[in-house]
């Protein structure tokens, strides 16, 4: 049983957010770091996994639709999203063998939350869209295949963060580190022996520049004023995803 864990998810390829994450006096002094998927799918893929895998055994690491698209890439499927495409041109054959073992989802008794699944979207699809505000049945609907055992489940995907309960148990998305709606900051959570939202600040500005590097790479520009710049709101995004969880406006 772990008494804290720090969780991150949706890192995107963004290594000044997750350093200013890894700086934090409780994420370094947390007994595991859990990382729920989506990596590497951004401007600089190449220095967050080498950081990443630079954690040892310290990091656990499962694996989201970013990551799988990357793998795919290499095997011919063109991802719909053109950072993707760019970055998995990045990464060599075993780095992209490294994702595509990485496991869809684990689990780990937490202190005070009990038997926790960690996985990046929900427990039976790694790209399907629930949201802090879903219907109740859409949540069952999601979370049907559990054992009754877990008592929590903590995910990702949507960037957005958020803890609620449903149907008895507890759910938590962390947020985005490198892609996160509504703030400039890296969202994460520490858990055990309850639920913490946190956001960790840094320089956005010389972020941008890091990314951005002589100008030149469109996708990096536009990342960077997008997501780093904080110009996507979360009722923006919002109302993107809300139609994919199935609800009727």
């Amino acid at each position: 049983m772990y008494n804290r864990v720090a969780v991150i998810a949706d890192t995107h390829g963004v290594l000044p957010a997750l350093e200013a994450v890894l700086a934090e006096p409780d994420v370094q002094s947390a007994e595991a770091l859990i990382v729920c998927g989506d990596l590497l799918a951004g401007p600089q893929p190449l220095e967050v996994l080498q950081r990443l895998q630079s954690l040892g055994d310290w990091a656990h690491i499962v694996r989201g639709n970013a990551d799988r698209e990357l793998w795919q890439v290499r095997d011919g499927t063109p991802s719909t999203q053109p950072i993707s495409n760019w970055a998995a041109t990045q990464l060599s054959d075993e780095q992209l063998e490294f994702l595509e073992q990485l496991p869809f989802s684990i689990e780990r008794e937490i202190a005070g939350l009990g038997r926790t699944v960690f996985l990046h979207a929900t427990p039976r699809d790694d790209e399907e869209v629930v949201l802090v505000d879903s219907r109740p049945q859409r949540w069952r609907d999601v979370l049907a295949d559990l054992d009754e055992s877990v008592r929590a489940v903590v995910c990702g995907h949507t960037h957005m963060p958020f803890m609620r309960l449903v149907d008895r148990r507890t759910v938590v998305n962390p947020g985005s580190v490198g892609m996160p709606y509504g703030s400039t900051g890296a969202r994460w959570a520490l858990l055990g022996p309850g639920v913490d939202l946190r956001e960790s600040y840094f320089d956005a500005a010389s972020a941008r520049a890091q990314i951005c590097g002589d100008g030149t790479n469109e996708l990096h520009r536009d990342f960077a004023e997008n997501y780093i710049g904080s110009q996507v709101s979360d009722f923006e995004a919002l109302r993107v995803f809300g139609p994919l969880d199935g609800r009727v406006s």
